[in-house]
Order: C-alpha cells, then structure tokens, then sequence
C-alpha cells in the first residue's frame, strides 16, 4: 500500500486545476477499463443473461418504456 499512499499524498498536493485534469484523466480511463471487461465479458457469453430474462420479459408483456426527463437525457 506504500506505492498507493505515495499516491494519494501527491494527489492532495495538486491544484485545483491539475486536480480537475487528473479526475478527467482517471474517469476516462476507467471507462475504458469497464468498457474492455464489458465486452470481454459480452463476447464470452457471461451476459447473455440478461438478453434471455428481457427476452421473457418482452413476450410475457412485462416491459415498460423508459421515460428519462430531458435533463437527465442532456447528460448522456
């Protein structure tokens, strides 16, 4: 945990606008992170799960639209 401590210590010396910088950066990057492990993950079959049960869902009549406010589809 030394390494992870050094860390964090240098991320408590930044400015605000490097601090800004490096949150943009780390998000970023962990998006692309989850986004390979989805797919990895998708291609590997783990997932088809949840095709099967809205695919059920869909012929018992159990979906319903989704109806986000504009705001919320601004953000997207």
């Amino acid at each position: 945990m030394a390494i992870v401590e050094r860390i964090q210590a240098e991320i408590n010396t930044l400015t605000p606008e490097e601090y800004g910088y490096f949150r943009q950066w780390f998000w970023a990057r962990d998006w692309q992170r989850w986004e390979r492990q989805f797919e990895r993950d998708a291609a590997s079959g783990k997932l088809d799960f949840l095709l099967e049960e809205a695919f059920a869902e869909k012929a018992q009549g159990q979906l319903r639209e989704i109806r986000l406010p504009v705001s919320r589809l601004a953000q997207r």
